[in-house]
């Protein structure tokens, strides 16, 4: 089971974008306390598709509070350097307005 529930502030204004077949899609950092040491903090990177895309840019804000449920994706990539690179995210797929 892949489930990740998480609450925290948007680090970055959420920006709305489609993709060539027309879905909305938004990804933004989040900034999530850890549970026993609040002085450390895990920035957390979220994408949201479709409808809850569309919420999160709607209604949320850098600053906000927002709590959210997803699961964990990984993707290997290339940079421009050519180097492999491993991108961990969460995809939302359930937000709770805060």
């Amino acid at each position: 089971m892949n489930n990740v529930v998480l609450m925290g502030r948007i680090c970055n204004a959420p920006e709305l974008k489609h993709t060539q077949s027309g879905n909305a899609v938004t990804s933004f950092n989040l900034a999530v306390d850890r549970r026993f040491n609040k002085e450390e903090t895990d920035f957390i990177t979220i994408v949201a598709w479709r409808k809850t895309a569309e919420f999160v840019c709607n209604y949320f804000n850098k600053g906000s509070l927002i709590a959210l449920q997803g699961s964990i994706q990984t993707r290997q990539y290339e940079d421009r350097q050519g180097n492999k690179r491993t991108a961990i995210e969460v995809v939302a797929d359930q937000d709770l307005a805060v």
